[in-house]
């Protein structure tokens, strides 16, 4: 018998003790952070003899730049005039609202600052970083699918999702498993290719693989992805495609010590 729809009616709180309240999106980014520390740490670090005291100081940056620029890019691309409004709510992190493309800028600032003291190049680390970049994708992804958020538009397919929590009674596309298996695909892409190149790959080219890949997919299925926001009805592009198109045409910085 073939599946019609899926009801979904997942809690987004694992438990609730008090005022703490554990949620699976928390738990979901942190563990993106855990995991992708160990896989630089048995993967890269190791396999290239590098002191984890470097890798150490790298999840410093990335962990700050991730959050700090999701959580500004959420705030100047979707939702500019509601935080305008009352500034001291962007401090509050815990009650949502973090965007990827944000994300991707804070990790690329921050990795300015990590290389001016590591004797790194850029696209070296950008190579290593990126591959954790798409674990991560992967996690809090699932984490909006507990969230019943991020979804699609309507569809009749089989695997259409209901998001009861949501107050949908109709199934959408669940745009957040689309994503999550694309990124997880290409985290085990990527990380075999470096297992198998690292020696003598050149620099920018697992960056170059990963910013081709990530921003097709994403492009693609942002045209079934409902929009988050109401001055994205009827766009022909949402504000995640031309955050998309203007990060293809975008160069990573490189200082000026590296020319």
């Amino acid at each position: 018998m073939m599946i019609q729809q899926i009801t979904w009616d997942v809690s987004p709180l694992i438990f609730k003790l008090g005022s703490l309240q554990i949620r699976w999106y928390g738990l979901f980014f942190a563990l993106s952070f855990y995991l992708g520390y160990l896989v630089l740490e048995k993967q890269v670090f190791k396999r290239e003899n590098i002191r984890t005291e470097l890798l150490d100081k790298l999840a410093t940056y990335v962990v700050i730049g991730t959050i700090v620029g999701a959580r500004l890019g959420h705030v100047f691309f979707y939702e500019p005039m509601s935080y305008l409004k009352n500034p001291i709510s962007i401090l509050k992190v815990w009650e949502g609202g973090l965007a990827s493309h944000g994300a991707a800028v804070g990790i690329l600032l921050a990795l300015i600052l990590f290389v001016r003291k590591s004797g790194k190049t850029y696209l070296w680390t950008l190579d290593r970083v990126v591959i954790v970049v798409a674990l991560g994708g992967f996690f809090i992804r699932m984490g909006n699918l507990m969230n019943s958020e991020i979804y699609g538009y309507f569809t009749s397919l089989p695997w259409g999702f209901i998001y009861l929590r949501d107050g949908q009674t109709e199934p959408r596309h669940p745009t957040q498993i689309y994503e999550a298996l694309s990124y997880l695909a290409l985290f085990f892409g990527l990380l075999y290719y470096y297992r198998k190149n690292y020696l003598k790959m050149k620099e920018g080219t697992i960056f170059g693989i990963f910013l081709i890949i990530l921003f097709g997919v994403r492009f693609l299925i942002e045209f079934v992805k409902e929009p988050q926001v109401a001055f994205e009805q009827g766009m022909a592009l949402n504000m995640g495609q031309w955050c998309l198109l203007c990060k293809t045409h975008y160069r990573p910085p490189v200082p000026c010590y590296f020319v």
